[in-house]
């Protein structure tokens, strides 16, 4: 093996695959159980944090193993040691039909767990044509099991570093099924009722990002600035500091996976003096199973720097290069985090090949802040702490934007001002076009002169034309899906 040149996660490119093997034999598959076990022991950074005794792991599965003689029970007891890792990073990406619940098909909706109930957030597809779902219900049973008991079923098969990543992925396969129609029991405005929903042959969801829809860059006032990480781009940075140069605050949303890396770019402009932000540990080559620690990274000072108050959002769409970006930005002296739990999986991943052609990874570099305080399953810590209710995904506010305004704002600015600018698709101009447009005409005169202004974050007539089409109530545009973030890729820790 070796490992990656300037940043040290480990490369096991003498593991052997053996795709031909589906399923692999009784001895490929102990194979399979000791490769992976190895590696944890001795190339897991995280291993410490591992619940549980990783030994007794080895004697307790290895029965399994041997016993798993067709191609779905072999995936699913790798799919069940690889949860006991605790590492989101870890999973067989390629097999995600394995997990329960299995089938082709799914409800033409988008779920997230909001006070702890599995919510409706988003009607996908024809969903409005085809569902009697509505945003803001809360699924209570599937076809007569509760959502507690098919939590605690599937959960032995979902990698996640922390339990709030785990229900996170869980709601995302949640209305995954046999093609047919399920019978679901849902509570809506405080009453229970019984629906049934159609599931359709779909293509599989992916993860979305929970920032706002819209442009990277937003004005929601004269007074705050909005910038989004999942569709950022590293030459357009000068340019939107140059925009927001002059607002009083900016939000930072990281609730999503950067389309760019940005650490350094960004972060220089939010910092006074040179600031270390993190550090790593690498595995040793010549003794294996022991750590070493490299020196800070550290953010100097960029021109132009921003001055104002600045809010990062975070919550658990936030994974790897998006958590190790929200510790660089948050080392600014004016900076502050908003938000709830991240998915606890930082650093550069290391692949695994396993018998039968299948592959795993793992987070193959330790990332912890300059005093040693870890990331990896406790996640960035935020320092306010914000969650969206049931309540506010109903009436399609974004409750984590609102705190962040508040704490930009101060306790003067009015509420409902703060829920105007928050709302989800509106820029500020946009909002005040379709609170004060008496006619069109009067629009394109609001759009002439901010244009002659030049304090859009985009094309005024684009706005104009955007205020005059109705708003969805969970922000977007009727037929819009919003901003996706780039594929999963690893980060680079080196400037």
């Amino acid at each position: 093996m070796s490992q990656v040149p300037r940043v040290g996660n480990p490369i096991f490119d003498r593991e052997l695959p053996y795709p031909g093997l589906k399923p692999p034999d009784s001895g490929f598959r102990i194979l399979s159980l000791l490769r992976l076990w190895n590696i944890i022991e001795y190339w897991f950074l995280y291993r410490d944090q591992i619940d549980g005794d990783w030994h007794a792991v080895l004697r307790e599965v290895l029965p399994r193993f041997v016993a798993a003689d067709d191609w779905d029970r072999y995936r699913l007891e790798l799919l069940a040691l690889i949860a006991r890792i605790g590492d989101t990073h870890a999973n067989l990406w390629s097999e995600l039909d394995a997990r329960p619940p299995r089938g082709r098909c799914f409800w033409p909706v988008r779920l997230r767990f909001i006070e702890g109930r599995a919510t409706v957030i988003d009607l996908t597809g024809d969903g409005p044509e085809t569902t009697s779902l509505e945003i803001g219900d809360v699924i209570e049973s599937v076809d007569g099991q509760s959502i507690g008991s098919l939590i605690e079923a599937w959960s032995p098969y979902y990698s996640a570093s922390n339990h709030t990543t785990r229900l996170s992925q869980i709601a995302r396969f949640l209305p995954r099924g046999e093609c047919g129609t399920s019978r679901l029991v849902i509570a809506r405005s405080g009453a229970s009722r019984t629906v049934n929903v159609p599931r359709l042959e779909v293509p599989e969801p992916k993860p979305t990002p929970h920032d706002r829809p819209g442009e990277t860059f937003q004005l929601l006032s004269p007074e705050v600035a909005y910038l989004k990480v999942s569709s950022i781009r590293a030459r357009d940075i000068l340019s939107y500091l140059e925009r927001a140069a002059d607002t009083r605050g900016l939000v930072i949303d990281i609730r999503g996976y950067p389309s760019e890396l940005v650490v350094f770019d960004l972060g220089s402009r939010l910092v006074t003096e040179a600031t270390p932000f993190a550090r790593f540990t690498v595995g040793d080559l010549d003794n294996p199973g022991a750590f070493t620690w490299t020196q800070s990274l550290i953010l100097e000072p960029g021109s132009p720097a921003y001055g104002g108050k600045i809010a990062i959002l975070v919550d658990e769409a936030a994974i790897s290069s998006a958590e190790y970006t929200a510790m660089a930005l948050r080392a600014g002296p004016n900076a502050v985090v908003v938000g709830s739990t991240t998915a606890g999986a930082d650093g550069n991943v290391s692949s695994i090949p396993l018998p039968g052609g299948l592959q795993t990874m793992i987070s193959g570099i330790g990332v912890f802040y300059p005093d040693k305080m870890p990331t990896q399953r406790v996640g960035i810590v935020p320092g306010i702490v914000a969650l969206p209710t049931i309540d506010g995904i109903r009436e399609g506010r974004d409750e984590v934007l609102e705190r962040a305004l508040r704490h930009l704002l101060g306790p003067e600015a009015d509420e409902a001002t703060i829920r105007r600018m928050a709302r989800r698709a509106l820029t500020w101009l946009c909002a005040e076009v379709l609170e004060g447009e008496s006619n069109r005409a009067a629009g394109r005169s609001l759009a002439a002169a901010n244009e002659d202004r030049g304090n859009t974050s985009g094309s005024t007539r684009d706005l104009v034309r955007q205020a005059d089409r109705p708003v969805h109530r969970h922000g977007r545009q009727p037929g819009s899906r919003g901003s996706n973030a780039s594929a999963r890729r690893p980060l680079d820790g080196r400037p």
